[in-house]
């Protein structure tokens, strides 16, 4: 069993500094989350970073996320070039730039949310386990249940995750960490397989989550579909506040169109 409480920065703070310190841990600055990906992929996520000149993204078989610096016509030919023919990933931002090979696709309207440095998190008697790629192959079972596609084989690689077992061993439930930018990091995969729902086994896994985020100093965040209503509710309960809406594009490369020749 996993428990213990840390309630961070006090909200009394008296000099500016400390202040300062508070205000960070209850906000996601625009100008590093109107493009997080991006921001990752450039600080502590760099070691996943696949590049070419303003563009780049995480490899397919870590997550279907990918960047650009600013829209523009230069720097998504250069992020088309970073994709297979036929293969797809996603975009955060409210502009897209439209050129011939990348194909725009369906859209993804999502919820930012933050949890302010005054919200502590609860101890639990749910017996929590420490997940690793060893166990790859059953997270990404469980998560398609709840967001096909989101969750790949190497996605545990992007930070520590968290599960709750059956008494007969069956993953149950599970979240963890993807999106790491300097000071923030992203709770992300919380899901319970459907038989198991009602628990507060999803709730349990955050808090653990957010217990490892306060004895690291970084702040606990999330992106959730506005569509989402349950989850979106359930964080609301738990002291997340929104912050704001950003929009997921998927973009896809084109395949190669085969050329037929007639012979005479």
């Amino acid at each position: 069993m996993l428990v213990g409480t840390n309630c961070g920065f006090s909200v009394c703070a008296t000099n500016l500094s400390e202040r300062m310190d508070y205000e960070r841990m209850n906000e996601l600055p625009k100008k590093l989350f109107a493009n997080p990906v991006w921001h990752a992929l450039q600080s502590k996520h760099r070691n996943f970073a696949i590049c070419a000149g303003d563009a780049c993204r995480y490899a397919a078989d870590v997550v279907p996320f990918a960047a650009i610096n600013a829209p523009g016509v230069e720097p998504t030919l250069q992020l088309q070039s970073l994709f297979e023919p036929g293969e797809s990933a996603w975009i955060i931002g409210e502009e897209y730039t439209v050129v011939p090979g990348l194909v725009r696709g369906e859209t993804l309207e999502c919820l930012q949310m933050v949890l302010p440095d005054s919200v502590c998190a609860p101890d639990t008697e749910i017996g929590i386990v420490k997940l690793s790629n060893t166990n790859a192959d059953e997270m990404v079972a469980l998560t398609t249940l709840a967001f096909p596609g989101f969750f790949r084989q190497r996605t545990c690689e992007m930070g520590s995750y968290y599960g709750v077992r059956s008494p007969v061993g069956e993953l149950i439930a599970m979240g963890g960490e993807r999106l790491k930018l300097d000071g923030f990091t992203e709770i992300s995969a919380v899901c319970t397989h459907p038989s198991f729902r009602g628990r507060g086994l999803a709730a349990a896994i955050i808090w653990q989550v957010v217990r490892k985020h306060r004895n690291e100093g970084v702040v606990s965040w999330l992106h959730v579909a506005s569509a989402n209503r349950r989850a979106a509710e359930l964080y609301l309960r738990m002291g997340f506040e929104e912050i704001r809406k950003v929009t997921l594009h998927r973009a896809s490369r084109e395949l190669l169109r085969s050329i037929q020749i007639q012979l005479p």
